[in-house]
């Protein structure tokens, strides 16, 4: 069994909304909603300031807040994605409020939606396809449980961070920051 994460280099990503895009084609998701989106958060003021430009999108928890608000168990984790089941979700919409990363929307057909880490590619050999259209190889998507995968070797080598560390979801969706000494070290 895996255990599926993404990472995202926030010293790369340019919000360019290329993985949005590629997203809404391969999962046909319908105007108006989206399963990933790009943020800009601006940190200090000019001329000292910041900014963190990332892609963002459901944080696949360990500990999902939103499979446990399910009534129907349609919200599930299977290898470490957390996925939904249409044919059993009823659209109340408990899962979308549980969601502390507001990563879930209202289908219009009346079931709930959300990034799946495209798992219909998974054993084809493709990536999802917001890792394989990024144009500054900004996502990485691999088994944290496999130590030759692309993330796994990332968390040894590089400073990184998670979106509401409070909230002790244990998501894994990781923010790659900078560089360590490790890693020019190899």
């Amino acid at each position: 069994m895996a255990r599926y994460a993404m990472s995202i280099d926030l010293t790369t990503c340019v919000a360019c909304d290329a993985c949005v895009v590629a997203c809404k084609m391969e999962n046909h998701v319908p105007d108006g909603f989206a399963r990933d989106w790009t943020v800009q958060v601006i940190k200090n003021h000019f001329p000292n300031f910041v900014a963190d430009l990332y892609s963002s999108r459901c944080q696949h928890c360990e500990n999902a807040p939103c499979v446990s608000a399910c009534p129907t168990e349609a919200s599930y984790i299977k290898d470490g994605i957390v996925l939904v089941n249409k044919d059993l979700c009823v659209g109340c919409e408990h899962c979308v409020a549980a969601c502390p990363y507001g990563a879930r929307y209202l289908h219009p057909e009346g079931f709930v939606d959300k990034c799946t880490f495209c798992d219909h590619r998974l054993g084809t050999g493709k990536d999802p396809a917001c890792v394989e259209i990024c144009p500054t190889y900004s996502l990485t998507f691999g088994d944290l449980d496999n130590p030759e995968s692309e993330v796994a070797k990332q968390l040894q080598d590089r400073k990184y961070k998670v979106l509401k560390p409070e909230e002790e979801t244990q998501p894994k969706y990781i923010l790659l920051e900078s560089i360590t000494e490790k890693a020019f070290t190899k």
